[in-house]
């Protein structure tokens, strides 16, 4: 124990008088530290990091289910010496879904058949249960129990069921589970702590939002989880600014929904009412085709040609009320310097072209009945109408504000986490190297410190919003993370939607990347860099993002910078799959060390319970640890080792008669 001085005991005795109220005596504060110390010595839970979901939310629960592949894992570790391939591929699906699997057992079997097959499966469950609950102590195993089993479960993860004294105790707990039909409820309760166990802490780095149909379904379940961070998306920040009722967030928000003909997540999902913006396209877009606007559908989705058209319309009517907005909102907004993405102004009408950056281009679209030619970027009076209604609707769909709510409450621009620092997109640096330097109120931040101020400034951009309906409004920054050039949640030049749209050229819809990109990836003298900044150790930490996706098809590694980085976006989204030639990419931290995941396609829920199909995944081991890491080497280890040192503190204090010890 530390030999603290009776100055040092003095100067802490207000702390050291608090601290007692938990620990009364000698007796409680010794006890307290020896259950600390234990605890250091156990090994490291597994952390779990996805990104980039982007709301494709039947993938995404999936491998929340299986856990990219550890419990599977784990079922074979545990059953594989006594049990065929087979069986262990159904008790592994079974974890994922039980309600449903235990369902459609019931439906195969006959009731004597069904009774062996529920006594058989409780039996393995609770193997594979106790071997998940090995690493944690009892009163965290006894926390993650479900309040109608609690006894039972620990009774039977407490006991070995080949133990002579109590073998026929055991046996006699499983039978009567069975007998008072209560078999199928504790499967399904069991089947969620065995989940719950094996991963202790979830990492969502960035785009739970846009492309996919269930975003909001991807909220909920996260709002479920038992411990979790979130690292802010572009995508996320741009949902962020439309709750906070940024108009030109709003209409962006919209316009990617209606792009890849989602508008579920919209109307049903958060209560969106899309009839104003539905029946102004309708009216203004009738005669027109817009067949740039044509939703992106797969060959799976049963959408009518009358639907496809409507879509079409408001597709066009939102892109175009966008880009009334943005151009206003930079005129209000000198400070951001992104006069050249005001192309509304640089149209001629005349000659039915645009000039981008210097260089004219031909259109390929001409019919803009909402735009004047002396004032393009002016809203007319119905696309005002329209843009105050869907202001009305974000700012007061109650499931969106909680949501959002929620990310802000878990997420952050980044975070150091078990000498790992997590960001979505990029660091921004300079072409040498240096980090960007950004002047704000009067004040230079580069670095951590600019990455601190941003994240403050978002954060007053949704709770302070007094000022939400002037011209000049702190939501607009919000926009500005989602799309500026100096925004570490996007890392590119320009947003070169407009050009994407109108411009057949392929040539201005190129987006750079900003500096860190290319200069990051062998360069792992710079990682190391951007690792010290952040206080991470240069030698054992890594920086891990997404934003990006890899392109796996074209040989791209997601393992960058010597080791150093790990790009983690393989394309959960099936909008770029094509690209990346997979499903997406995670990664899981565990006592043994860092191993990235890549997955294959998720067919559908319906194949995955009925035969059995899992995600199939590649595993690569990252960096394995040559002794196994514990409690004591992560960052709630340290906390651990603070706390003793409290309490030894508090032990020397009562010894030496500085604070009384409270005995009853």
């Amino acid at each position: 124990m530390n030999g603290y001085t009776k100055t040092q005991l003095q100067a802490n005795k207000k702390y050291l008088e608090l601290l007692s109220q938990n620990f009364p005596n000698i007796t409680s504060a010794v006890g307290e530290v020896v259950n600390l110390k234990a605890i250091l010595n156990l090994p490291k839970g597994t952390e779990h990091f996805l990104t980039d979901i982007h709301g494709e939310h039947e993938a995404f629960n999936h491998v929340m289910q299986n856990a990219s592949g550890a419990i599977k894992r784990k079922v074979h570790q545990e059953l594989g010496n006594t049990v065929s391939i087979e069986e262990l591929n159904e008790l592994a699906t079974l974890i994922y879904y039980p309600e449903e699997k235990v369902d459609l057992i019931q439906k195969e079997k006959k009731r004597e058949s069904l009774e062996n097959w529920y006594k058989l499966t409780i039996y393995r469950l609770v193997k594979v249960c106790r071997a998940s609950a090995s690493k944690y102590t009892r009163s965290k195993v006894r926390k993650a129990l479900p309040k109608d089993f609690a006894y039972i479960m620990e009774e039977l993860l407490q006991e070995d069921e080949h133990r002579f004294n109590k073998k026929d105790y055991y046996n006699e707990i499983i039978e009567s589970l069975v007998k008072l039909e209560r078999a199928k409820h504790f499967i399904v309760e069991i089947s969620g702590v065995i989940k719950r166990l094996t991963i202790d802490h979830l990492h969502i780095i960035g785009d739970v939002y846009d492309r996919g149909p269930g975003p909001d379904v991807v909220m909920d379940t996260l709002m479920r989880h038992h411990s979790l961070d979130m690292q802010w998306g572009n995508h996320d920040i741009l949902w962020m600014g439309a709750a906070a009722g940024n108009a030109a967030c709003i209409a962006n928000a919209v316009r990617i929904a209606l792009r890849y003909a989602n508008m579920d997540v919209l109307e049903n999902g958060y209560g969106i009412n899309l009839l104003p913006l539905a029946t102004f396209a309708d009216r203004v877009y009738k005669n027109d085709p817009c067949e740039r606007f044509q939703p992106k559908v797969s060959a799976d989705d049963a959408i009518s040609e009358a639907e496809m058209a409507l879509m079409a319309k408001m597709h066009k009517a939102i892109a175009m009320i966008q880009f009334k907005l943005e151009e206003n909102l930079i005129d209000n907004r000198p400070e951001y310097k992104m006069e050249k993405r005001q192309l509304l102004k640089n149209i001629d009408f005349d000659n039915h072209s645009v000039e981008v950056e210097g260089i004219s281009y031909a259109l390929n679209d001409t019919h803009f009945p909402t735009l004047d030619p002396a004032k393009p970027a002016e809203l007319t009076e119905d696309e005002k109408k329209v843009v105050d209604r869907l202001i009305y609707a974000f700012i007061h769909s109650e499931k969106l504000q909680r949501h959002i709510r929620f990310m802000y409450a878990k997420g952050s621009m980044y975070k150091v986490f078990n000498d790992n620092l997590l960001f979505h997109a990029c660091v921004l640096v300079e072409e040498d190297g240096s980090f960007t330097q950004k002047e704000i109120g009067g004040t230079r931040y580069a670095g951590k410190a600019l990455m601190d101020k941003y994240d403050q400034m978002a954060r007053e951009a949704f709770f302070n919003q007094s000022d939400r309906y002037d011209e000049k409004s702190k939501t607009d920054f919000l926009w500005y993370l989602w799309c500026h050039e100096d925004s570490p949640l996007f890392g590119k030049d320009k947003m070169a939607t407009f050009e994407r749209y109108f411009i057949t050229d392929k040539t201005p819809h190129k987006e750079t990347y900003s500096a860190f990109y290319h200069l990051i990836d062998n360069d792992d003298v710079l990682a190391k860099k951007i690792l010290v900044e952040f206080g991470v150790d240069p030698e054992e930490g890594h920086m891990i993002n997404g934003h990006i996706p890899v392109k796996t098809i074209s040989g791209e590694s997601p393992i960058r910078a010597n080791g150093k980085q790990l790009v983690i976006d393989g394309g959960f989204a099936r909008a770029y799959q094509k690209t990346t030639g997979i499903a997406g990419y995670t990664l899981t931290y565990n006592s043994y060390g860092l191993t990235l995941i890549s997955h294959a396609p998720f067919e559908s829920v319906e194949k995955a319970i009925a035969d059995g199909q899992d995600i199939q995944s590649s595993i690569v081991v990252v960096e394995k640890s040559l002794e196994r890491k514990r409690v004591r080497d992560t960052d709630t280890g340290k906390e651990l080792m603070s706390q003793v040192e409290d309490l030894e503190m508090l032990i020397t204090a009562y010894r030496k008669g500085l604070i009384k010890e409270k005995l009853y």
